[in-house]
């Protein structure tokens, strides 16, 4: 990706971080950020996600507008997804946050 691409997307995140703290609305919702709420390791809740990625046992990567959320364990699963929202379930090892 070239640099003035980066630097307008820079500047487009920066604006729309203002209007949200300014308008009092969640930064979820005007910027489109995912949300991701961990219950201790065994559970996990995403919500403002694009699609599955990659799903197996050991590794579900999600897309979001922001890049991907790649969670790595032991008996991963998906129990449910909706448009807004999914939750996985399962011995949760890592959670990282991707480009």
């Amino acid at each position: 990706m070239n640099g003035a691409v980066m630097k307008n997307r820079v500047q487009e995140q920066s604006l729309k971080n203002k209007i949200a703290e300014a308008s009092g609305l969640p930064k979820d919702v005007v910027m489109g950020q995912p949300v991701v709420t961990v219950l201790g390791r065994m559970e996990l809740n995403i919500e403002n996600y694009r699609g599955i990625i990659e799903y197996t046992d050991a590794l579900i990567r999600v897309q979001t507008k922001a890049g991907q959320i790649r969670i790595t364990g032991k008996n991963l699963s998906v129990d449910y997804y909706t448009n807004d929202d999914m939750k996985l379930t399962g011995r949760i090892e890592a959670i990282e946050y991707q480009q």
